[in-house]
This record gives C-alpha cells, structure tokens and sequence, in this order.
C-alpha cells in the first residue's frame, strides 16, 4: 500500500479541527516534503521522523515521500503531528497494517530516538475526539491530564515503538482516572477582618449575587484582605467551568486550577496580557480568571485604555480577538473585584490624615477610570482606616464565617430555584419579573433613579443588587429599604 490517511487535528485557539495526515509513496529520487500550510515547526518534523523511524527499529522508505495535511487552508502549527505523519509512513510502506489506525486519533511530538514528548493545548482536541467517538493516543506525561474529559478514552505511550505495539494488539490499554471527591480549594479559610462591616456587607452581597465590586480607601486599609476573601464565599465550580478553564490553562502550557481561580495582574500589565492577543492570539488574564476572581489593585494607576477593554467580557462573559488567520473566541465569566486609592497620596476624604493633592488632582487620578466601566461595577464602597484599639483586639473577628457562608448559600439557592442564575446574570426581561415591588416603592424608586441620574445599566444593576440583598434578608418582595441600601452602593467614586 503507497497511500495511507491517519487523523489528527489543529489547535486554533480553543478549537480542535480534525486534520486528516496523508502519506504517498512514489517512485522516483528520494524525498520527503510536507504540505498542507505547515509552519516551521511541522516542516522541521521531517528530520524528527526520518531519525525517530529509523532508531525505532524500522525501514526508512527509499522513495518519494510525500505528506499532505488536509485541509490545505487550515493553518498548521507544533509538533503534535510528528507522530501522525510517522504512523501515516509507516501505514504507507506496509510496514504498519491500516485497519490499527482506523477510528483513532494520534497526537505527539518525536525526539529523535522515538521517544514521545509534551505538547501544547491537546486537551481540546481530546474534547474533540471524544465527541466524534474516536479513540486518542497521547505522550504517556500528559495522558492522565487529558483524561479528564468525560467519556474519553485516552491511550498512553512512551516512544513510537510502544504505539505500534498498542496497535497491534486487540484493545488499547485506556488511562483511568479517579473522580474529583472535592473542589479542591486554594483557600480553604475566609481571612479574619476586624471592622470594615459596610465593606463585609458588600462582599456578601457580591458573593451571594455574582456582582462586581469596586473598593476605594487609603493604603492600609483592607482591601486586599477583603478581595481575597471573595473566592471562599463563591459557590463551588462546575465541572464545566473548570473544564473551559483547563482548556485554557492547557492552551498556555499551565498547570490544571482546582476550585475558583484568583488572578491578580500588576498594574503595567499591557492590554494582550489582560484581555488576550500576540500573534498567536493567546488567552490573557480575563480568561484565566474565568469562573472565577479577577483582583485589580491600584486601579486608578492602569492605563485607561487597558480598563476599557473590560467593557465587552463585562457584559458578555467572552473576549473576541480577531487576527488575520481568524477571530479567537474564549470564555471570560469573572467576577470583578478592583480596588484603588481616592487620590495620587492616598488620603482625599479621610478624616484621620491630610491629603496633600490639589482639587484638580484629585479629579485627573480619579478621571482615569471612565464612566462606562464604573457603570459596569455594581457595587462601589468606601472604606476608611480602622482604629488601633479595632484591630488589636478584634481577635475573634470573623468566627463568624460559617453562618455568613450558610446565609449565601441560603440566598443563592432561592436564586437557582427561581431563574436558574445568580441575579448577576438575569437579563433585563425577567428581572423586572422577579423584581415585584408595591406601587408606593416603585413610584418612589423612579423618583430617586431620576433625581441620581442613573443609567439604564445602572437601574437595572441597582436592581440586581436589591433582588440579592432582598434574598439574602429570605424576602419576596423589593421593600423601600432593600433599594435604600442598593442605592447607597452607586457612584462612590463620583461622590
């Protein structure tokens, strides 16, 4: 047989498309060439193969050889496909018989004594796979992390002579792996806090309803601590949220997260590096945040520019980059949590230090973040420093933490129960529908959305928060006070 096909597939961002290795032998000079919109990696395996073949024990055809990767327009990249194209010579020269590559997908790169190695972002095309019904044979150091995929049935090899001999014998030898017990936590503990009640308020509210947060104070006080005490409150994650999460960290050549990412970007941190970009169109932090928290401290010190990237995923829960070769779409359902100073010192506002900027200076550092992305953020507070005699002796600060989780628990079932999602997520139609108020308490709320200015945007995140703070207080109906307090959580900044 001269002419042999073995499957395989791309990695274009998150997607998998299948890519059928084609091999053909002729007569005339030897050669060897790949074609198909290969990049150089996939030009070079060339070399990889002829070198990995031939310590494998096997005979290096002395023929035309060529390759083809179909389709030809689909941009191909990695050494993933050494080991396809291998299979594909081998099945070709007769040296391997077709029917053991039938219904099976192969995926590694070749070292130049047969050995199998690492490669990046195969945890999609094992998805992929799995949904067309395809056994996957895999480097034996990454088969146990693709195997987590549901339904999967994952093989593990060591060097191409070990993958001829699984094919050669009746059933593939599938990697088990044991069924998560646990979330598996990184913190495990809500941080103690002494004081800052309104700031804990906030974060139950957020934490209970899905909604963003934005905490402006001086240094020192608090804020960080209360941003990291977010991610214990959250619900714990679904298997398909930590999935899409694996499929990115895997794509970027990272360890699987267990439980609710926390990702907390330095301020420099460029406008690729938050949201995604480069030229291979990359997830950015917003994506590795995904189910999760996304920190930003010292807001007010990004670029400006940067911020209002947010706006899109804010909104809609994805990021889209488009490049020449294609649009990347990844997920990007964080939770927001930012935190910044009221001035350039730090002090504007605070009763118990000076501030030493100049009105107008105060009013630059605080433009830096627009008014489309605050209005994005559904909950702003204020802080201040707590007293010595607070923190000194609030030793039993926080013990209690187990009924505040029972409280947002309590709250998020009525939620589930009632829309199938957090309030964050309600769309506008049927929030007005779980929003029933007396016809007092509306004609008062338009008074007081009107006399505030607020937003479309903004009336309906203040009623989001209402309908949380409403759960969190086992209420059906939004009372005069429950919009009082969600209110009072608007346009801090401003103020």
């Amino acid at each position: 047989m001269s002419h042999s096909v073995v499957l395989s597939r791309a990695g274009i961002g998150l997607k998998a498309p299948l890519v059928k290795v084609e091999a053909h032998l002729s007569t005339g000079l030897p050669a060897f060439s790949v074609v198909g919109l290969p990049e150089s990696s996939v030009r070079e395996s060339r070399e990889r193969v002829r070198s990995a073949l031939i310590c494998s024990h096997f005979k290096w055809p002395d023929r035309r050889i060529t390759v083809s990767l179909a389709p030809a327009e689909l941009p191909k990249g990695g050494g993933r496909f050494d080991l396809p194209i291998a299979l594909a010579i081998l099945v070709a020269s007769g040296q391997l018989s077709a029917s053991t590559v039938v219904n099976r997908e192969f995926f590694g790169e070749l070292g130049l004594d047969g050995s199998l190695r690492h490669c990046r972002g195969l945890l999609s095309a094992v998805q992929a796979a799995t949904l067309d019904q395809r056994a996957v044979i895999l480097p034996a150091e990454q088969a146990k992390k693709m195997a987590v995929v549901p339904g999967s049935r994952v093989a593990a090899a060591g060097d191409l002579l070990s993958v001829c001999g699984l094919l050669k014998s009746k059933s593939l030898a599938v990697v088990a792996v044991k069924a998560s017990t646990g979330s598996g936590l990184q913190n495990t503990d809500t941080p103690k806090i002494s004081g800052q009640e309104v700031a804990k308020r906030c974060l139950e509210i957020a934490a209970a309803g899905g909604h963003h947060l934005l905490m402006i104070g001086p240094p020192g006080a608090g804020k960080t601590l209360l941003a990291a005490s977010l991610p214990p409150l959250m619900e714990d994650p679904k298997p398909s949220d930590e999935l899409e999460l694996s499929l990115i960290r895997d794509l970027l050549g990272l360890e699987p997260n267990r439980g609710r990412p926390f990702r907390a970007p330095h301020h420099n941190t460029t406008a690729a590096g938050l949201i995604g970009g480069g030229v291979n169109a990359t997830p950015g932090e917003v994506s590795l945040a995904h189910g999760g928290v996304l920190f930003l401290d010292e807001l007010a010190e990004f670029n400006r520019s940067v911020l209002d990237l947010l706006r899109q995923p804010l909104e809609s829960g994805h990021i889209s980059l488009s490049r020449a070769k294609g649009t990347y779409c990844y997920p990007a359902r964080f939770q927001l949590v930012a935190a910044m100073n009221p001035c350039p010192c730090g002090f504007a506002g605070i009763q118990s230090e000076r501030c030493r900027c100049k009105p107008d200076v105060v009013g630059r550092y605080q433009s830096r973040i627009s008014g489309p992305l605050l209005d994005r953020i559904d909950l702003h507070v204020s802080l201040d420093r707590q007293p010595a005699a607070m923190l000194l002796h609030g030793a039993r600060a926080g013990s209690d933490t187990q009924d505040l989780r029972e409280n947002i628990d309590k709250a998020r079932h009525f939620q589930y129960a009632r829309q199938q999602c957090l309030n964050a997520a309600l769309n506008n139609a049927n929030l007005l529908q779980v929003c029933p108020m007396e016809p007092t308490v509306r004609h008062w709320f338009e008074e007081a959305c009107d006399h505030l200015h607020l937003s479309g945007r903004g009336i309906h995140k203040t009623l989001r928060v209402a309908r949380s703070v409403a759960d969190l207080a086992q209420e059906s109906t939004l009372s005069e006070v429950t919009l009082l307090e969600a209110i009072g959580y608007r346009s801090k900044l401003l103020s």
